[in-house]
């Protein structure tokens, strides 16, 4: 995974909410990335993407990953899903928390330049076209 743009950014520095916002977009584009070599109309694709970045997956993703974290990524997490931020209108309020959580520590791994960690964790999961 290569940085799109040459940021001198330290991540600690930085709010949760602001983390989870990049951790977002870094892990929706790793998604559509995985799915595109499935032979599908865009449609699809969109369908199954959206079931993988829903607060719900990110929240089963982020508690398998939970015992294989280092103590700094568990306090990146931990940050993420206390920050306070809005809650979604339907949906599990901890889900959602833990989601943000998830997308706090995608954004830190990718803003502090640790991409060969953010992707062994990212190649754990295995999107497709049946799910």
């Amino acid at each position: 995974m290569t940085m799109f743009v040459d940021l001198e950014v330290n991540p600690n520095l930085l709010s949760p909410l602001v983390l989870a916002y990049v951790g977002d977009a870094v892990y929706e584009l790793f998604i559509r990335t995985k799915l595109v070599v499935h032979p599908a109309k865009v449609h699809e694709l969109h369908q199954v993407a959206v079931k993988y970045v829903q607060a719900s997956s990110q929240a089963q993703i982020v508690h398998d990953w939970e015992p294989e974290l280092t103590e700094e990524e568990r306090e990146v997490v931990r940050r993420g899903r206390n920050a306070k931020g809005g809650v979604p209108r339907h949906g599990d309020v901890v889900e959602y928390r833990y989601s943000t959580g998830f997308e706090a520590l995608i954004g830190h791994l990718y803003l502090s330049g640790q991409h060969e960690r953010l992707l062994e964790l990212l190649n754990r999961i295995h999107p497709t076209m049946n799910s």
